[in-house]
């Protein structure tokens, strides 16, 4: 995930948590009662800012009304980006006050320094013990990216702090996520696939962000479906993005990667991932669509791709 917003403090109300996670978990038994079948479709909190950033006029949009607008086009949930347990209890009340779910959560983390290791794990413990009581299934996390590379010790206390930050997650009924942007895969992807190959399947799932393993593989589809060969069965969250001549697109849909292709491997390897959109535009993106007209398109072309993974 590109970096969070910083101002996403604005966000959360102060409604308690109690009241939060009582609507949160009512909402959660109306949508067991409905078909069984039905796609969750989630969006990452820095899409939506991506997004709403581009309408100039109405950038300052109150989060509110924002997330009633994510609600009309037919998503389901809200994976933000939260750096504490005291972020969840407003957050949690404003998303049921529009039948939104916080089934993810994403967090940054500092895990190469061993010295201040313990603390991160302590901080990302928390806030998943808050988080559960709303519903939260997953935390993602993107370890502190470095274009200059970590070294071998850095990448060892890393993966041993995402294995026993997953073992503790576990023990929550939360499965904490690996993520990853294109800094990864810089020097033979040795960052990425040590996350993977040096910690334990249980303890430490993938949020295949296969936009980023695609660019950061020199716009390779075959490297991101081999990412899929190595670690399918550890993914537990797509986030999702298209690009258009190697340019984001607007709106998410057809493009350069065969999501379609993607969904039958997952469904070959009866992988069925939590999907959250972060489809966002960068300086050559057309701009041609208002706010809900992305989001509603995306939201479509996830329902119609996708539609195989409903459970």
């Amino acid at each position: 995930m590109p970096k969070s917003l910083s101002n996403r403090r604005e966000f959360l109300a102060t409604a308690g948590l109690a009241s939060a996670a009582v609507l949160l978990s009512r909402a959660a038994a109306e949508a067991a009662g409905e078909a069984g079948d039905a796609l969750h479709v989630s969006i990452n909190q820095w899409s939506v800012g991506a997004v709403r950033g581009r309408d100039k006029p109405n950038a300052q949009l109150a989060f509110d009304d924002e997330l009633a607008g994510l609600a009309a086009v037919g998503v389901n949930g809200l994976e933000p980006g939260l750096g504490s347990a005291d972020q969840v209890d407003g957050l949690a009340a404003q998303l049921a006050k529009h039948n939104l779910q916080l089934r993810s959560i994403y967090t940054g983390s500092s895990l190469t320094d061993p010295a201040k290791v313990d603390a991160e794990l302590e901080r990302i413990v928390a806030l998943a013990q808050r988080a559960k009581q709303v519903g939260t299934q997953i935390i993602v996390t993107n370890p502190s990216p470095n274009r200059q590379g970590k070294s071998d010790e850095q990448l060892k206390t890393q993966a041993a702090a995402l294995n026993t930050l997953g073992r503790e997650l576990a023990k929550l009924g939360i499965k904490l996520a690996y993520h990853n942007h294109d800094v990864e895969l810089l020097f033979a992807a040795r960052e990425f696939h040590h996350m993977l190959v040096g910690t334990d399947p249980q303890a430490v799932w993938l949020c295949l962000d296969a936009h980023w393993v695609y660019r950061g593989a020199g716009h390779s589809q075959v490297a991101l479906f081999d990412v899929l060969e190595l670690y399918g069965p550890r993914i537990c969250e797509l986030h999702l993005r298209q690009s258009t001549g190697n340019v984001w697109s607007e709106a998410f849909g057809d493009g350069d990667i065969d999501y379609r292709a993607l969904v039958r491997k997952l469904v070959e390897i009866n992988v069925r991932p939590l999907l959250s959109l972060e489809q966002g535009p960068e300086a050559q993106t057309p701009q041609t669509l208002d706010v809900a007209e992305v989001h509603r398109r995306s939201v479509r072309y996830v329902r119609e791709v996708f539609a195989e993974l409903a459970r």
